[in-house]
């Protein structure tokens, strides 16, 4: 009987037999996140993106069914929303989500024994979503857009404790940079980002805060999208050559000092530029910046999610 049973796994259904229907996975977004207009989620939001059987609902009512809730932690962490602890079923998963670095997010202490999942940039994540990636390309490669001027940094908030404006500061001697943004009083539209940083050769990607595995969209979007070379500060280059080729940008940690850094990108010569740029023939870009596709990522990772896991120590964890 037993042999029997093995056989039957291992051969699958028989010919013609109709595939077992995928039930339909409910999540419910307690709070979308930065807002309280949250998107229309049509029943197949989650297809448009290539996830079937998902259904994403900002239905509080669906508390006591979904199959999961989601709580983006900014509006935990503001007090803009509050957990439903009393009024949670018994077993029901709960899911943190959250795509700032741990300087930025607080009051996690207090989330101890809560949640059962997270959402995040972090590579070890339950539900990985990564800012950007790169893909197989289906087509050509457009030109690289002409280069005109040398480095450009577009920043918001400008602070002199943080690392990347200390670097600035080393930097700014040795070479000509043009900063963009809020902080410089030369602030940019957003569909204007992308075509101002594409003429200039190098972009400074500097993460606000460096951390494990926190490759935000001033890499991925302000740099490689742009068609220009990154510099980037943030994790060790490792983890920047575990999603794109080593050789598709330029981290600060290979130069002893700002004015080796500096030398480096004004003395480059063309064949060497353009070596950054031969990903480009076979891959692109592809930005995971909306809120929908990345809440759909649940239910492709749901079969695979650990059941009865929980975050004792969800601090402990995110600031390792």
């Amino acid at each position: 009987m037993l042999s029997g049973l093995w056989l039957l796994r291992l051969l699958g259904p028989a010919p013609g037999a109709a595939p077992a229907p995928q039930p339909m996975v409910t999540i419910l977004i307690w709070h979308w996140p930065f807002t309280e207009q949250p998107p229309e989620l049509p029943g197949d939001t989650c297809a448009r993106y290539g996830v079937a059987h998902c259904l994403l609902s900002t239905n509080r009512s669906l508390l006591t069914s979904a199959d999961m809730v989601v709580f983006h932690h900014r509006e935990l962490q503001t007090q803009r929303t509050r957990l439903p602890l009393a009024q949670r079923p018994q077993g029901q998963p709960w899911v943190w989500a959250s795509m700032e670095s741990p300087s930025h997010t607080r009051g996690l202490r207090r989330l101890r024994g809560i949640f059962n999942w997270v959402l995040s940039y972090r590579s070890d994540s339950d539900i990985f979503v990564p800012y950007g990636r790169l893909e197989p390309r289906s087509s050509p490669a457009p030109p690289l857009p002409a280069k005109s001027r040398l480095a450009a940094w577009v920043v918001s908030n400008f602070q002199e404790r943080q690392q990347r404006a200390r670097l600035y500061r080393q930097l700014a001697p040795h070479l000509q940079v043009d900063v963009f943004g809020r902080a410089s009083g030369r602030p940019l539209c957003t569909n204007c980002l992308v075509s101002t940083v594409a003429r200039y050769h190098f972009y400074l990607s500097f993460e606000n805060s460096q951390h494990r595995d926190y490759i935000t969209e001033k890499f991925w979007r302000n740099a490689l999208l742009a068609g220009t070379v990154p510099v980037v500060l943030g994790p060790p280059r490792a983890t920047y050559e575990a999603f794109v080729p080593p050789d598709a940008f330029i981290h600060v940690d290979d130069f002893g000092s700002a004015r080796e850094l500096a030398a480096f990108l004004t003395g480059m010569n063309t064949s060497r530029y353009q070596r950054f740029f031969a990903w480009r023939d076979r891959l692109r870009v592809r930005l995971l910046t909306d809120w929908r596709e990345r809440f759909c990522t649940i239910c492709a990772r749901y079969p695979y999610l650990p059941r009865g896991q929980v975050y004792e120590d969800l601090e402990g964890w995110f600031q390792a």
